[in-house]
């Protein structure tokens, strides 16, 4: 591992004036599970540099992004390097509060060609700023019950084949087992309206910032989950609440779509009971898709940048932190190099032995590299509630796309 001597230098010269302490405390604020992968990486940073201490500051979720929010608006208890969620990178870059880096000093382009290329564009703002370095990723999988499919007789062919076919497969399986298919039929929209996408398309906004919303890709998204609805097959449980985990403990709900570390959570916490029971499949008619993703971004108030920028570095370019992480805490690697590990072939017990990792790492390489946009938790919020009107009260799928259409323009307006 190779480190610039400047920040030792640095390090040494600010202890003869008095200040070592203050410039070697380096602050990480992360979100739960994503500060295990810092966790995890502490000693590995100490051997190279002894002389920083890391102080990891860790909230759950929706408090740390809140948190990190408020932080870059004030300017107040801002960290050193902040932990981020996919979903607020957008909204950080275009807030101007956190450094542009592909920008000197950072240059963090120089290293785009080491990650899975849809992970880079995640992190860039329709702006261009490359708000943060992606940490981790989640390429989509199928993850379903085998010993429930074999009850019924449902083979994985007919479950990945086609959206028909793996409706059809829930009837199947429903009449046979009594078990749903899926959580909620939203799992099916939330998917297909990432299907057909290419590189520097967006999934809501056009690269003019025009609102995609009542296309045949999200009519088609609408119009399949409803039908799925329509043969019983959801459970109309969402995911993450308490009987959403209870049907996977007992087999009353038998698939789940979702990243890649859904695997670890299902053996680590939510369903560890069910181990070998479970496999790991491509998304129905071929979608290529990725859930979540971790990344790390720098404030521009932070006060050890050229520091930040090292442990930044450290988390998201260095294979054998990467592999850890991966290793310990099923974190996807973002680099591209950490996943030609032999860890990637071996097999996963909890899936009955499959080698599950080498799906995965495919999947990843075909991932299209979507636009990302600030509005688009908006249009997401404002897709949903127009998806449960269709489901709930029967609303017309068109009027209802062409209501989010003019409700997401309005918020565009205001």
């Amino acid at each position: 591992m190779k480190f610039t001597s400047r920040l030792t230098l640095v390090a040494a010269l600010l202890a003869t004036a008095g200040f070592a302490h203050a410039q070697t405390v380096l602050t990480v604020a992360s979100f739960k599970d994503l500060d295990r992968s810092v966790q995890a990486a502490i000693p590995l940073y100490k051997k190279v540099h002894p002389e920083v201490e890391i102080k990891l500051v860790a909230l759950g979720y929706g408090d740390h992004h809140n948190a990190m929010t408020t932080a870059l608006a004030t300017g107040a208890n801002l960290p050193d390097v902040m932990g981020i969620e996919i979903g607020f990178v957008a909204k950080f870059a275009e807030g101007g509060g956190v450094e542009d880096l592909s920008k000197p000093p950072y240059n963090a382009l120089q290293y785009k060609d080491k990650f899975f290329k849809f992970a880079v564009a995640q992190a860039t703002s329709r702006g261009g700023i490359f708000a943060a370095m992606p940490a981790d990723i989640g390429p989509g999988a199928l993850f379903y019950r085998k010993d429930l499919m074999d009850k019924a007789g449902v083979t994985e062919a007919q479950l990945t084949k086609s959206w028909p076919s793996f409706i059809d497969a829930g009837k199947t399986l429903k009449a046979k087992t009594g078990s749903f298919l899926i959580p909620h039929a939203s799992a099916i929209k939330d998917i297909m309206i990432r299907s057909g996408l290419k590189d520097g398309e967006g999934i809501y906004f056009d690269g003019k910032g025009k609102v995609l919303v009542d296309s045949p890709r999200f009519v088609n998204a609408f119009e399949t989950a409803k039908q799925a609805r329509a043969a019983g097959i959801d459970a109309k449980i969402g995911a993450w609440s308490n009987e959403w985990s209870e049907g996977f403990k007992r087999g009353t709900i038998a698939s789940e779509m979702m990243g890649a570390w859904l695997a670890g959570h299902l053996k680590n916490w939510i369903a560890p009971d069910t181990k070998g029971n479970w496999r790991s499949a491509g998304i129905p008619g071929g979608v290529n898709a990725s859930y979540g993703g971790s990344f790390y971004a720098i404030p521009k108030g932070a006060k050890n940048k050229e520091l930040a920028w090292d442990f930044v570095k450290f988390m998201t370019t260095n294979k054998e932190v990467q592999i850890a992480a991966f290793r310990e805490l099923d974190a996807f690697p973002v680099l591209v190099d950490a996943t030609n590990d032999a860890f990637v072939s071996q097999p996963i017990e909890f899936l009955g032995g499959q080698k599950a990792r080498e799906q995965w790492k495919a999947t990843a390489a075909k991932i299209p590299a979507t636009e990302v946009d600030k509005l688009d938790p908006v249009a997401q919020e404002v897709v949903n509630a127009e998806f449960d009107k269709v489901l709930e009260q029967g609303k017309d799928v068109k009027a209802a796309l062409a209501d989010a259409k003019k409700a997401i323009e309005r918020r565009i307006r205001h």
